[in-house]
């Protein structure tokens, strides 16, 4: 019996530590680590929850800095990872070389392939939140990041914006020099957003809720031809990539679907 429990104890564990949500809070873990590395002058966030109109946005890390702001959105995944701009998902291809069982000198070729919510998307949402904390400085750069852990191979994306692997963010943050802020502007945000901060009274599950929620509402407004930001009618436009939806109020209102 004791044998029975502790092989079943062993097969949960195991399913717990491979599950998404747990490779993402080590690739979470291993980003916070690299941002610790940043001078005294930059301050982290981990895991901050801002209320946004009637929905929450939760975002893996948020860097102060006289410099600028960053936000940071996480993804530890591995193979190729394939998406551009205007994608509403991207793909992550994982090819893997299996040996039968029987033939050990014989293997075959695994081709898996996941998609999941195009994260420059969701990190210009949360630039977007930011942006409405600190309209007292309109020009302090917002600088949305897109960052992969090593594992995955991201030379087939293509994006205008800062979709980055690992090793290249301490560079990225440390490579904005013009200076925006005092010191005590600096410390009055870092007092804001632990204001704002919903992270000790909203739970995970409340944050689930409200995001199905949140989609559930953005799916009915784009079947209706709306735009989910602004309000506005939806267009059919052409564009590097091919045909898009984008919002008729651009260039006020950016936002575009397929």
């Amino acid at each position: 019996m004791v044998f029975v429990v502790v092989v079943l104890g062993i097969v949960i564990l195991s399913w717990v530590l491979r599950s998404p949500k747990m490779k993402g809070k080590r690739g979470e873990a291993k980003i916070h680590n690299l941002l610790l590395d940043l001078p005294d002058e930059y301050y982290v966030f981990k895991d901050v929850i801002l209320k946004s109109g009637n929905r929450t946005i939760q975002i893996d890390h948020i860097v102060v800095s006289k410099y600028a702001i960053f936000t940071i959105e996480t993804k530890n995944y591995r193979g190729e990872i394939f998406g551009n701009d205007n994608s509403l998902y991207w793909t992550q291809l994982i090819v893997t070389d299996v040996t039968y069982r029987r033939k050990w000198y014989k293997t075959y070729t695994y081709v898996t392939k996941n998609k999941f919510y195009n994260p420059v998307k969701q990190s210009m949402a949360h630039a977007y939140a930011i942006k409405n904390m600190v309209k007292e400085w309109p020009y302090l750069p917002i600088v949305p990041i897109v960052v992969f852990t090593d594992m995955a191979d991201i030379s087939k994306i293509e994006s205008q914006y800062c979709v980055i692997s690992e090793e290249a963010l301490y560079d990225t943050i440390i490579n904005y020099r013009t200076i925006y802020l005092s010191d005590i502007d600096v410390l009055n945000l870092v007092e804001r957003i632990n204001v704002y901060d919903y992270r000790e009274v909203i739970s995970d599950r409340e944050h689930v809720k409200n995001v199905k929620w949140a989609k559930n509402e953005t799916d009915k407004k784009l079947a209706s031809g709306i735009c989910p930001r602004c309000g506005a009618q939806l267009v059919l436009r052409k564009g590097k990539y091919g045909s898009f939806w984008g919002c008729s109020n651009y260039p006020k209102c950016r936002f575009t679907t397929h």
